[in-house]
């Protein structure tokens, strides 16, 4: 990885990340800390990146880099850690059932992967489902049966869930931008988890040059008489 990546490229997408994330947008436009619960979260998936190999905080920080590097490296592990608890801040609906149906999913699937144990391939795009789960679910679903005049999706869930009481399903409705903030927060989260530095593979780490034996000059033969 380069410094660049290392020092602003990562970082600046991380902190871009818990802003867009944070936002709320109305009159008046809110900015939203991340909750203690997602906060946890972003220990359990920090975890799961160390153990797929996703990332090496040994890249980022060791005795063998100098001063600098070192805090470089705290301030991109630290913009990914608050990143990812505003991701799951962002992507966790607000009130109610699906709050807490979502919240027990993000807990259950963290757990689960991590007795997995997946690679870095399968654990990022384990988290690509999950987040478009997520996603789905908070600003499609939920928004359409938030207010179901607003388009086909809503009048039809409410037709195929009449007679189901909705109190504890239905979400606030949202500002129009906040799903379009949304999925270019998630984009940009993932692309960030895929820069991040990985654990290099056995066949890329330096190796002893070989020896090589001493050549050996053979004399020709004197011709045998005749």
């Amino acid at each position: 990885m380069t410094a660049a990546r290392e020092a602003i490229v990562l970082p600046s997408l991380f902190l871009t990340v818990v802003l867009a994330a944070g936002v709320r947008p109305g009159t008046p436009l809110v900015l939203a800390p991340p909750s203690l619960y997602a906060l946890v979260l972003a220990v359990l998936l920090a975890s799961l990146l160390v153990q797929s190999g996703a990332l090496d905080p040994l890249r980022l920080m060791s005795s063998s880099r100098s001063a600098l590097a070192n805090a470089n490296g705290m301030v991109l592990l630290g913009a990914l850690f608050l990143a990812t608890a505003q991701v799951f801040t962002m992507l966790t609906p607000e009130s109610g059932l699906p709050r807490i149906i979502m919240s027990l999913y993000f807990l259950v699937l963290m757990f689960h992967t991590m007795a997995a144990g997946p690679d870095r391939v399968r654990l990022l795009r384990s988290l690509g489902v999950t987040f478009g789960v997520a996603f789905t679910l908070k600003f499609v679903v939920l928004d359409a049966l938030a207010d179901p005049a607003s388009g086909r999706l809503g009048r039809t869930l409410q037709m195929l869930l009449e007679g189901v009481t909705l109190g504890a399903l239905t979400q606030d409705v949202q500002h129009r931008a906040a799903g379009y903030i949304a999925f270019v927060t998630v984009g940009m989260f993932l692309l960030s988890v895929w820069m991040l530095p990985g654990r290099m593979a056995s066949s890329d780490r330096r190796r002893p040059p070989a020896i090589s034996e001493p050549s050996i000059t053979r004399r020709p033969s004197p011709p045998r008489p005749t």
